[in-house]
C-alpha cells in the first residue's frame, strides 16, 4: 500500500512540474488494473495477434487474466494468499491448479506442447476420440479419466479428486445449469474462446494464458513463436492467385462449406490462395462456422477451382481418389479433380491447435507444388 501511494505522489508531482495531462494509459492504470489495495500493477503481457484475452501481472507473481467475453481470472502463486479486498467477479485460482477437467478440445494439444498433461485428470471426450497421440495414450494408461461431456459430467468423480478447474468451451452456455453446478461445487469454471480470434495466430496464442495456469509462461511463449515463424517464413511470398474449394460431403449428399469468416479459409488465404466462397456468410448473424448446400450448387461455385480440400475431421479419411468420387458423380466434372490437385486433411487438424502456422504452411506448399506436408496429403 505504501508503495503504490508514494508511486502515485511521484506521477503527481511529475505532472505538476512539467505540466503533464492524464492520458489514457495512466487512466487505465489507475482504473481496471488496480483490483486490490493489497496489489500492486507491473505489466501487461504484450500480444501480438489474440484480442479475446488480457493478462496482468502484479508484484509478488499474481496474476490476472481477463478473457474478454467470460470474465477475470486472478492466478495466485503457491504459498501465498489471494486479497481479502478483491470484487466478487474476480475468480481465484490457486496454484498449483490440478486434476483439471479439460472439455475444450483445443485446448489439449497447448498442454501436450507444454508438457503439462500431468495437470490434467479428467477429459470431456473419450480415448478413441482424440488424434492427439499424448492425450490418447494419456487416458489408455489412466493417466487422465474420462468424465464426461460438456453436458453430462461426472460430477461425482471430478469432485472427489480434487478438480482444481473445469477447462469449457462456449458450449457450456447451451447448458448453463452445469456451470452452476460445477462452480457450487467449488469447481471454478473457465471458458476458452479462443475459436473467436479473428486471426488464426490469434487461436495459437491463447497457449500463453495456460502457460500461466500451469506456471510455464517461458514454454508457452517459446512454443507461441515457434508458430509464429512457421507462418513468417511464407508470409513474404506473393499470392498465388489459385482458388481453393474446402468442404465434405455429409451421409445424406448434402455439401458442408465454412464461412468465409471462418479461420480456415482465412488460413488458405495467408498461405497465398484464394477460397471460393470468399463472401459467403457475410453479414449474417450465426454462430455457426459452416454453411450446407446441395451438391449442384456447389458444382457451380466450386467446378473451376484450382485445388479442392476434402475435410476428413467429422468423416472418414479418403484414400484414394476413387473413394472421393464414390461420394458424387458430379466431383468427376470438377477442374482440380481433371488436374490431379485434389487434397485431403488429416483427422487431427481441428485438435492441433498448436499448428496453425504449420497448417498455414501445408496450404502454400500445396498451392507451389512441394510436398512433405504434415496435415494435408494429396489424393491419387
Amino acid at each position: 500500500m505504501k508503495k503504490k501511494r508514494m508511486a502515485a505522489a511521484a506521477l503527481l508531482a511529475a505532472c505538476f512540474l512539467t505540466g503533464c495531462k492524464a492520458g489514457p494509459q495512466s487512466a487505465d492504470s489507475m482504473d481496471h488494473k488496480e483490483i486490490s489495495e493489497e496489489l500492486v500493477w507491473e505489466s501487461s503481457m504484450e500480444l501480438r495477434y489474440a484480442t479475446e484475452f488480457q493478462v496482468d501481472t502484479y508484484e509478488g507473481g499474481y496474476e490476472l487474466l481477463t478473457i474478454v467475453q467470460d470474465g477475470r481470472y486472478l492466478v495466485v502463486p503457491e504459498g501465498k494468499e489471494a486479497p481479502a479486498d478483491l470484487s466478487e467477479d474476480i475468480v481465484v485460482l490457486k496454484q498449483p491448479i490440478e486434476h483439471i477437467y479439460l472439455v475444450a478440445s483445443a485446448v489439449m494439444d497447448m498442454f501436450v506442447s507444454l508438457d503439462a498433461l500431468d495437470q490434467v485428470g479428467f477429459s470431456g471426450l473419450k480415448a478413441d476420440s482424440w488424434y492427439i497421440d499424448g492425450a490418447r495414450e494419456a487416458m489408455e494408461q489412466g493417466e487422465i479419466l474420462y468424465a464426461g461431456n460438456y453436458s453430462a459430467p461426472d460430477y461425482e468423480q471430478i469432485v472427489s479428486k480434487g478438480c482444481g478447474l473445469a477447462v469449457e468451451n462456449t458450449m457450456i452456455y447451451h447448458t448453463p445449469e452445469v456451470k452452476e453446478q460445477l462452480e457450487k461445487l467449488n469447481v471454478p469454471v473457465l471458458v476458452d474462446y479462443s475459436s473467436y480470434e479473428s486471426n488464426p495466430l490469434g487461436r495459437t496464442e491463447w497457449v500463453r494464458l495456460y502457460g500461466i495456469l500451469v506456471g510455464k509462461e517461458e514454454e508457452a511463449k517459446k512454443a507461441f513463436e515457434e508458430e509464429v515463424r512457421a507462418f513468417e517464413a511464407i508470409e513474404q511470398e506473393e499470392k498465388t492467385g489459385s482458388t481453393v474449394a474446402f468442404f465434405y460431403i455429409s451421409t445424406n449428399g448434402e455439401v458442408n462449406v465454412r464461412r468465409s469468416s471462418e479461420y480456415l479459409p482465412k488460413m488458405i488465404g495467408m498461405a497465398g490462395g484464394s477460397y471460393v466462397f470468399d463472401h459467403l456468410g457475410d453479414g449474417e448473424d450465426t454462430a455457426s462456422s459452416n454453411v450446407t448446400m446441395q451438391m449442384e450448387e456447389f458444382y457451380t461455385a466450386a467446378k473451376d477451382a484450382d485445388y479442392i480440400i476434402y475435410n476428413s475431421t467429422t468423416t472418414e479419411e479418403l484414400t484414394s481418389m476413387e473413394d472421393l468420387l464414390e461420394k458424387s458423380g458430379l466431383l468427376e466434372k470438377f477442374q482440380a479433380v481433371q488436374e490431379g490437385r485434389v487434397y485431403c486433411t488429416t483427422k487431427n487438424l481441428y485438435q492441433s491447435s498448436m499448428e496453425l502456422g504449420t497448417i498455414i504452411s501445408d496450404m502454400h506448399k500445396m498451392l507451389t507444388g512441394e510436398d512433405d506436408m504434415t496435415y494435408l496429403y494429396r489424393l491419387e
